[in-house]
């Protein structure tokens, strides 16, 4: 069979998949042919500078070379051990996320995906407690499977869906520029996180099992809370035995800085899930728990048929050793120090922008038609995109508001490159004034 054309790969594509898989840019779609560290290349040849990481998964780049070569060299041994059986990557695997993970962390769940992860957390959370309640934050994003959906606080990914489980309930987020409350920061007192009590009280705190929360909110639009939210939420947990369930399916091992966002914050959580970075792009996902929670599983009360594969588990702990060898997480708090330095020197020439925030090399830049009403520029948004594109930068959907831009690259990104995204990110704001 010969190459394909792009249109025959575009045409294939819409005639078989599904409609719900969505495109970008629709009129010229890309189809993307190779990668290699920050940049990808579509079948045509042209080479874009990537701010998108494909959802934050590339960490370690794409095609980094070491995990090729643990991959190619497992799969001449053997790549499908189901999990009835043990095998030496998963043992190594289980043994490196309990050194490297923050608190008392220890106990591993392997799956293969971050929406999987959340519901091996959920469940073991119940199990842990024998309760069934659990509280969410509004604008969170937990996954598409039914339980992280139910979780998820977004109205679009709910509409129209059916009953969802019982027990879930959601309080407001920690979204300064955007207060759900109406306050300011920091005369607020970080009442959205004191809400957290009162929710508690009016929910029958005796019925729920856990808190689930990005350390930073993601898919909403690289939302950073403030520094002692986490603090505050956890000491009110701690007064009901209710458990903490950190997601750090995107930003967990070293996007934010920190090996794990939430290590920012300092506070230690019971179960945290990972995903994405995790295996450098291959689907491999987990949740980890302290020791008293983590073996509240009885014997097949959870199973997955590939999760811990030994392929997965020998990606996974080459994807972490490139993290480690290469000093990623180092590099990711520098290199966000300069790209938030650079962003905000934008400010100064485009009031479009509303505010820029981050940890590492997960930022939200928020676009608004008004910086005294921050009316959201959702139409610019959708004309800034494209324009960056044309100038050979690709970023990924907006968050809930349809005008916060999320930046979160592969953290190989060079210094050369992130000044030629910022140069095209000032000529594409230039170009959607006109």
């Amino acid at each position: 069979m010969g190459r394909l054309s792009k249109r025959e790969i575009v045409e294939l594509s819409n005639n078989y998949m599904m409609t719900n898989v969505a495109r970008w840019w629709e009129d010229d779609p890309i189809v993307v042919e190779s990668g290699k560290g920050a940049i990808i290349k579509d079948v045509d040849g042209r080479e874009y500078i990537d701010l998108h990481a494909m959802h934050a998964v590339a960490s370690q780049g794409y095609s980094h070379p070491k995990i090729i070569n643990a991959v190619k060299e497992q799969l001449e041994k053997i790549f499908v051990v189901a999990t009835d059986f043990y095998n030496e990557p998963q043992a190594l695997l289980a043994k490196k996320l309990a050194e490297i993970t923050p608190g008392k962390l220890k106990r591993s769940f392997f799956v293969n995906s971050g929406a999987e992860a959340v519901e091996t957390a959920i469940l073991l959370a119940k199990r842990a407690k024998s309760r069934p309640g659990i509280m969410a934050l509004w604008m969170a994003f937990h996954g598409r499977t039914h339980m992280p959906r139910t979780l998820t606080g977004f109205s679009k990914y709910k509409k129209g869906m059916g009953a969802f489980p019982y027990g879930v309930f959601h309080i407001p987020n920690y979204y300064c520029y955007r207060c759900p409350l109406g306050l300011e920061y920091p005369s607020c007192n970080l009442q959205c996180a004191r809400m957290v009590d009162d929710a508690l009280k009016y929910a029958a705190p005796e019925d729920v099992a856990a808190f689930i929360a990005e350390p930073i909110q993601g898919t909403a639009g690289n939302i950073v809370p403030p520094a002692d939210y986490f603090k505050v939420v956890k000491n009110i947990l701690n007064q009901y035995d209710i458990l903490f369930i950190a997601d750090e399916v995107i930003t967990g091992f070293g996007r934010t800085g920190k090996m794990f966002a939430i290590e920012h914050f300092g506070v230690e959580p019971d179960i945290m899930t990972m995903a994405k970075a995790l295996g450098g792009g291959f689907p491999v996902a987990a949740a980890i728990a302290t020791e008293e929670v983590g073996t509240s599983f009885k014997p097949l009360d959870h199973y997955s048929t590939y999760g811990g594969n030994p392929l997965a588990m020998a990606a996974a702990l080459a994807a972490i050793s490139v993290i480690e060898e290469e000093k990623l997480v180092e590099k990711a708090a520098r290199d966000g120090e300069y790209m938030l330095k650079r962003l905000r020197e934008l400010m100064d020439k485009h009031e479009i922008i509303g505010e820029v925030d981050g940890k590492g090399l997960l930022i939200g830049m928020e676009l608004v038609k008004d910086r005294k009403t921050k009316e959201p520029a959702v139409e610019e948004t959708v004309k800034f995109r494209s324009e960056l594109r044309k100038r050979g930068v690709i970023i990924g959907p907006p968050g809930w508001t349809g005008s916060r831009v999320r930046i979160n690259p592969p953290l190989v990104i060079t210094r050369e490159q992130i000044d030629v995204a910022i140069n095209a990110i000032d000529e594409s704001l230039k170009a959607i004034k006109r």
